[in-house]
């Protein structure tokens, strides 16, 4: 049978655009809310009956439609935003398509109410039909008032996906958090069957837009957390990051905006789990709230029909970028310098005297849980470890003053280090806290001797697709830093003939095949890094002090300054905390001092 090419209705269009862009109520509030940023506006108005399936209704106080352009808003791709080519390639608001409006009159009932500053308002109405839209003259303030009602009432097959109105609506009350995440300065009210459900007010200051994100993203985000921003040629990241103690069981708390526009990308995922992965505690997600600032030439938004995924022109520059700046914010904790309560982790505590309970035995460390997937034979961790031994606490020259973590006073059950700083009692784990210290000194060791390569006895052959074979031609350069001698062998093969003496015990072809596909995806791996890390932190584990080791007070000050002059000294590196601070102030009313 053959069959005619005919012009779609402009119509079914509309709705077929409606499809790519409206999935549901939620998606209706985020184009409608988007467009209301754009026109300027400093309040926005969201009111919502029956989850969205009923209402939605967006009033603004921004600069408003002309009464000529009413009618015209409501066709598809037109828009005030964009002229031009150039314009497309240099995109400064959130919206730009011009298919919000149409596509979501094309099926609901949608009225259109604008005013301009000292003009009178109009109005349209269309009921998601061919028939003309009528414009009349309507009472209203400067802004703009969208109604959107009876969504999908001419599409039931799409109205017969929709959820129930409490899920319905608890999409719709997360996005307004995350666009209120970054828009500090418009106040957001957000409505339900007209009870008042959320109320953002305008954040002007630190201490307000400190609040706004307590009140979003809670209380103890913000007191787990480290502001940070960070500048670079035409790039800005700013925001806040919670410490390695304050980890998710999910990502559920990472909010990333690129020049305001909320994002979900893999790039800066991974630039993220790159920054973290010395310090996060086992299978756990970071939390944050950044804002990357770029030049609009060098981002494009317009790869994705709900603009959720960007491309940068320069993803690799600003990959690096974010992972520096958040690798330097985390190396900057300094044990003694952080007085933030860290939560309690899931792990089995100590309560018992060993003196008086002779079952006692102290806990033992299990790190198997933090191997990668492919180090199922490492070295033989034990021998290694033996070597960084005498690496322990040798006793050195106490600085004048009083250095950050104070002065040892005691040992508590053999586990903990009892110090004294102006600021109150600090207490140590010893264990972590020698663990991060060897850790860092094998690691700069490693940096300093580089990587010594042996050659394997049988070379190694693993078969990739063509496209992993092309992303390691053009990488050849990272092998070679990586201490791995490659040669291609055939079209869908490579051979390795010499890898680095410390991981060649270890599963290297899934090693060779997880770096290529990070090469294909990211334009670069950590993977070696990161299991070679592996290997030195389970040396240092093995190597660090243990529990029921009685220290004497040089020791135990060898190891304070020893923490004092190490990089991520506040958390070993699975991500437990080395240090809390107990303050004079806590202890103070620990006590009822001053009652």
């Amino acid at each position: 049978m053959h069959l005619r090419i005919e012009k779609l209705s402009t119509l079914l269009a509309n709705q077929i655009a409606a499809g790519e862009v409206i999935e549901r109520p939620a998606s209706v509030v985020k184009e409608l809310v988007e467009n209301s940023l754009d026109a300027g506006a400093t309040q926005i108005d969201i009111d919502i009956e029956q989850g969205g399936m009923h209402l939605i209704r967006i009033r603004d106080n921004g600069s408003g439609i002309h009464a000529d352009d009413l009618l015209l808003a409501i066709n598809r791709h037109a828009t005030s935003k964009i002229k031009n080519l150039d314009d497309l390639a240099e995109i400064n608001s959130l919206g730009f398509r011009g298919e919000a409006l149409a596509s979501i009159s094309s099926v609901s009932r949608l009225t259109l109410t604008s005013a301009l500053h000292n003009a009178s308002g109009w109005q349209v109405i269309t009921q998601g039909t061919e028939s003309d839209p009528q414009l009349a003259p309507a009472a209203h303030p400067q802004g703009t008032t969208i109604e959107v009602r009876d969504l999908f009432f001419n599409t039931p097959a799409r109205r017969k996906f929709l959820r129930s109105e409490k899920t319905e609506f608890e999409h719709i009350d997360e996005l307004i958090k995350r666009i209120a995440l970054s828009c500090f300065s418009v106040s957001f009210t957000l409505k339900h069957n007209q009870r008042l459900i959320r109320q953002y007010r305008a954040a002007n200051s630190l201490a307000e837009r400190t609040q706004r994100i307590a009140s979003l993203c809670g209380e103890a985000f913000v007191e787990n957390a480290l502001q940070i921003e960070s500048v670079a040629v035409d790039l800005k990241l700013s925001g806040w990051i919670g410490l390695p103690t304050f980890t998710r069981a999910q990502a559920d708390l990472q909010y990333f905006y690129v020049n305001g526009r909320i994002v979900r990308d893999k790039l800066v995922s991974h630039a993220v789990k790159q920054a973290y992965h010395d310090v996060l505690h086992g299978n756990r997600y970071p939390a944050f709230v950044l804002f990357l600032e770029i030049l609009p030439s060098q981002v494009d938004v317009n790869v994705h029909p709900t603009k959720h995924e960007v491309r940068f022109r320069e993803s690799r520059l600003v990959h690096d970028f974010i992972y520096r700046s958040l690798q330097d914010a985390l190396v900057k904790l300094k044990p003694g310098e952080q007085t933030v309560t860290f939560p309690v982790l899931e792990m089995e505590t100590v309560s018992v005297n060993p003196s008086i309970h002779k079952d006692y035995q102290p806990r033992k460390e299990s790190y198997s849980s933090f191997r990668p997937s492919y180090a199922a034979s490492p070295v033989k961790i034990q021998e290694q470890a033996a070597v960084y031994q005498q690496l322990a606490l040798e006793t050195v020259e106490q600085p004048a003053g009083t250095p950050p973590l104070g002065f040892a006073l005691a040992q508590l059950l053999n586990i903990y280090i009892l110090s004294e700083t102006p600021q109150g009692l600090m207490l140590v784990d010893m264990h972590a806290a020698h663990e991060r210290v060897l850790y860092e000194r094998l690691k700069k060791t490693m940096q300093e001797n580089k990587m010594k390569s042996q050659p394997l006895l049988l070379p190694l052959t693993v078969t990739l697709s063509e496209k992993e074979i092309r992303a390691i031609q053009n990488h050849l350069t990272i092998f070679q830093q990586l201490g791995l001698v490659i040669e291609q062998m055939s079209q869908g093969s490579i051979v390795v003939r010499e890898v680095p003496e410390l991981i060649r015990e270890g599963e290297l072809t899934q090693l060779i095949r997880d770096i290529a596909a990070d090469l294909v995806v990211y334009e670069q791996s950590s993977r070696l890094d990161e299991y070679v890390h592996h290997v030195l932190g389970t040396m240092a584990c093995h190597a660090a002090v243990r529990a029921q080791r009685r220290l004497t007070l040089p020791e135990m000050n060898a190891l304070l300054r020893a923490m004092e002059n190490t990089q991520y000294a506040g958390h070993c590196n699975h991500g437990r905390p080395t240090s809390k601070l107990l303050s004079l102030q806590e202890l103070d009313k620990l006590f009822l001092r001053g009652r």
